[in-house]
């Protein structure tokens, strides 16, 4: 499902040269659960935006469910992650003037879905995660679990192959972090392939497999 070979990435600020990311070897297969570790500054948030088709990188080769992502342009980029992407972000990224099922309906816009089906889906969503009465409310009116689940519900609504998941229990009490990973095994038992980004063990032992980041390189893929 995902294959990267010899990925580097630098940032160049200046006259200064930042090597983030030094000959990156992955390959993913569908249906898999990963976590990745690592320090601050090791290069976990710069390969899930490569994942992302958030950011390029400088050379190697980086597949995506077969297909080649290389210096796409931003069209082509947004349209293959509306496709085969959904994203779930530590800070929830939901939109303040948007009620919960305006959110999780979000990305069916940009598929250009009517708005009476896109809502009717959103809702179906949010039913199957608990959330239907909460369906009209705006996200400072939701605990922080419940933004989490309408986050979910979002990447999951255009029925994407891979979830990408930043420090998605970042934000989160220790009991709504594991009702979290209850969700994500869940979700994962589906058939989509999952990588998640923490920083807590208990989090990553409840993934298939561990990958852990020094440096911008990969020194260690542990089976959990």
């Amino acid at each position: 499902m995902i294959t990267l070979q010899k990925i580097h990435k630098s940032y160049v600020t200046g006259q200064n040269s930042l090597h983030v990311l030094k000959g990156i070897d992955l390959e993913i297969k569908a249906g898999e659960m990963i976590s990745v570790m690592g320090a601050s500054g090791s290069g976990k948030s710069t390969l899930l935006n490569i994942l992302g088709i958030l950011d390029n990188y400088d050379s190697g080769e980086y597949s995506l469910d077969g297909i080649p992502i290389r210096k796409l342009s931003e069209r082509k980029a947004a349209a293959m992650r509306n496709k085969l992407l959904g994203f779930v972000f530590q800070s929830f990224n939901l939109i303040s003037f948007k009620n919960a099922m305006e959110n999780v309906a979000l990305p069916l816009y940009y598929q250009k879905v009517s708005r009476k089906k896109r809502n009717i889906i959103a809702m179906g969503y949010l039913e199957r995660l608990g959330l239907k009465d909460w369906a009209h409310h705006l996200p400072n009116e939701l605990s922080g679990g419940q933004k989490q689940r309408v986050a979910i519900a979002r990447a999951l609504i255009t029925n994407p192959k891979v979830i990408l998941a930043d420090e998605p229990t970042g934000a989160l009490d220790s009991v709504t972090s594991l009702e979290m990973m209850d969700l994500l095994q869940e979700i994962n038992r589906t058939g989509i392939t999952m990588l998640i980004v923490t920083h807590e063990h208990d989090i990553a032992e409840r993934t298939q497999k561990t990958i852990r980041i020094t440096d911008g390189m990969i020194t260690e893929i542990i089976n959990n």
